[in-house]
């Protein structure tokens, strides 16, 4: 009896092994794929953005107090991804200091880095085109995370609504 369970076990070692090792090519395989399955996630995601994206400032100035007013926003709406760190400068301008730097996902399904400078009068931008590795290598996995979260959020919340409707039509029918 304990020679056919030592067989068992070394059989179910041996399997776990050759499974590790199956997981480590996969997961290799699809690391060096992974601009492109960001750039499908992207592609796919593209057509709704009009519907759950944000309008995403562009450029404004400010009062006395700080405050915003005249803001002209981007025209087409984003879904906010990430942030990183900051560069020294703009890229448009040596001039400009970044204050913050997050990257977007566009309705065309495009990447881009909004990258805002401030001064005491105005808030303006920069929006700097990014293709999907390079959005990765800056901002890490965390927009790939939050880019399958937004469309969680908005599934979870299109079924509310769904529900809701279909309450209100039996109430009516009642």
């Amino acid at each position: 009896m304990d020679e056919i369970i030592e067989e068992g076990y070394a059989r179910l070692i041996e399997s776990l092994k050759e499974l590790a090792g199956v997981e480590e090519e996969r997961a290799a395989e699809i690391k060096k794929q992974e601009g492109a399955l960001l750039a499908r996630m992207a592609e796919e995601t593209a057509p709704l953005v009009s519907r759950i994206g944000l309008s995403m400032l562009n450029r404004a100035r400010k009062d006395a107090n700080g405050e915003l007013y005249d803001p002209e926003f981007y025209p087409e709406k984003m879904i906010l991804l990430g942030k990183t760190e900051p560069l020294a400068y703009r890229p448009d301008d040596l001039n400009k200091a970044v204050d913050t730097q997050i990257c977007v996902l566009s309705e065309d399904g495009s990447f881009y880095e909004l990258m805002y400078s401030s001064t005491e009068i105005r808030t303006d931008s920069y929006k700097n085109p990014l293709d999907p590795a390079t959005a990765l290598d800056l901002y890490g996995y965390e927009i790939m995370f939050m880019l399958y979260r937004a469309m969680r959020e908005y599934l979870q919340k299109e079924r509310e609504l769904v529900d809701a409707l279909g309450k209100t039509l039996e109430y009516l029918s009642s």
